[in-house]
């Protein structure tokens, strides 16, 4: 069963965008990350301290798959939607189920993403996300590989 995620705003400034967002209306950053490797961008998941509602704000360069043409009121990046803890069938199959109700691909499939996410965009182009966790089982390959590899040393800089 799919559940509702967190809804993505498409920022100019990130910078900018984290000072207002952390200052004045007091949320906290609770996790970020870069897709820039293959072609997303920067993003931040800030959560409200006292409703622990969370918004995601996301910065794309130029050269980005998702870096259009910024105009005001068109900031919904997205919809996130997670199944939890489940396998990549389930999540292939929830992308299928998606794309025969009149979802549009967008190129970030099952296959394109190793099995962990998806998007589709709904009937007026507003893009949906699904993705997934690991199973107990992907988790154990996850840490017998990491094990394998040995702890990751920094360059001295």
């Amino acid at each position: 069963m799919m559940r509702f995620q967190h809804a993505g705003l498409r920022v100019r400034n990130l910078d900018r965008s984290l000072q207002f967002y952390t200052g004045p209306l007091g949320f906290r950053v609770k996790s970020r990350g870069d897709t820039r490797s293959w072609g997303g961008g920067i993003w931040v998941l800030l959560e409200d301290p006292r409703s622990h509602r969370v918004v995601e704000l996301n910065w794309y360069p130029r050269t980005s798959l998702f870096g259009g043409r910024f105009s005001v009121g068109g900031g919904i990046d997205h919809l996130d939607f997670t199944l939890g803890v489940a396998p990549p069938e389930a999540l292939g199959r929830l992308y299928r189920r998606l794309l025969q109700a009149g979802g549009r691909p967008t190129g970030y499939e099952p296959a394109t993403t190793a099995g962990w996410m998806a998007s589709v965009r709904d009937p007026d182009g507003i893009w949906i996300t699904i993705g997934r966790r690991p199973t107990v089982r992907e988790r154990r390959a996850i840490a017998a590989s990491v094990r394998r590899s040995g702890p990751r040393r920094r360059r001295p800089s």
